[in-house]
C-alpha cells in the first residue's frame, strides 16, 4: 500500500523542510478550509515554487494526510497509573482527540482517509492496548465504537455550526404538536455536556460487558 508514509523521506531542498510544509498547510487549512488548499497556494505561502514543493509531497492528498496527522499529534497521551480504572485514560484520550479535531474544524471533513500516520497510529495503539488490558472480550469492536463516536460527534458539531443549526429549538417548539419529543428535548445541544454524557454511557456499557464476560460461573 503506497502512501506518503510508505515512501522514503526526501532530504530538505533549498531550506524547505517537510515540517515547514506541514506547519504552513495546517495554518492554511485553519484559515481557509480544505476547498482552498491547492499545491500552488501552499507553494506561494511557503515562498517557493511548486517544483520545490513537489520534491517533498506528490499530491494534495499527501498534504492532507500529513496535516491531519499533525492534528493527532496534539492529542496528549494519558497516564495510566497502576491500579486505576481503565476507563479514565480512555476517557481522557477520547476527550483530547475531540478537542484537537475541534481546534481544526476542517479535519472533521477529511477523516474518511486511512489514519496511517505515526501520531494517529500511536494514539490508536494506546487505545487498543488500554482496552485489551482491561479484559474486554472484543477490544477492536470497542475501539471502533469509541473512535466512531468521537468522529461522528465532531462532524455533527462542525456541520451544525457551519450551517446555522443553532436556533433549531425555537423552530421545533413552534411545531410541538407534531414533534413533541423533539420540542421538549431540543436540537440545540450543549455540545461538551452531551459528548461527555454519551461517552460515559459507552464506557459504562463496556464495563458491564467486561464484568459479564469475566464473571465466574456458578458451580454445577
Amino acid at each position: 500500500m503506497e502512501n506518503v508514509w510508505s515512501r522514503p523521506r526526501r532530504a530538505p531542498r533549498q531550506t524547505l523542510t517537510l515540517e515547514r510544509i506541514v506547519t504552513e498547510a495546517v495554518a492554511l487549512l485553519d484559515e481557509e478550509g480544505v476547498a482552498r488548499l491547492t499545491m500552488r497556494r501552499l507553494a506561494e505561502r511557503l515562498g517557493t515554487g511548486s517544483t520545490t514543493l513537489y520534491w517533498h509531497v506528490r499530491t494534495k492528498d499527501d498534504v492532507l494526510d500529513l496535516a491531519l496527522d499533525a492534528v493527532f499529534g496534539e492529542v496528549p497521551e494519558p497516564a495510566r497509573p497502576p491500579g486505576a480504572s481503565w476507563r479514565e485514560p480512555v476517557r481522557a484520550l477520547m476527550g483530547g482527540w475531540r478537542a484537537a479535531l475541534l481546534r481544526h474544524p476542517w479535519s472533521a471533513t477529511v477523516l474518511d482517509r486511512p489514519l496511517l500516520g505515526p501520531n494517529a497510529l500511536a494514539r490508536t495503539e494506546f487505545l487498543f492496548q488500554a482496552l485489551a488490558a482491561a479484559g474486554l472480550a472484543a477490544p477492536a469492536t470497542a475501539a471502533h465504537a469509541l473512535s466512531n463516536y468521537v468522529m461522528g460527534s465532531v462532524l455533527m458539531q462542525v456541520t451544525w455550526q457551519d450551517r446555522g443549526g443553532a436556533g433549531s429549538g425555537a423552530f421545533l417548539r413552534e411545531r410541538a404538536a407534531r414533534y413533541p419529543a423533539l420540542a421538549e428535548h431540543g436540537l440545540d445541544p450543549e455540545w461538551d455536556a452531551v459528548f461527555a454524557e454519551g461517552l460515559g454511557h459507552l464506557l459504562a456499557g463496556m464495563e458491564e460487558a467486561r464484568r459479564l464476560t469475566t464473571r465466574t460461573p456458578p458451580p454445577a
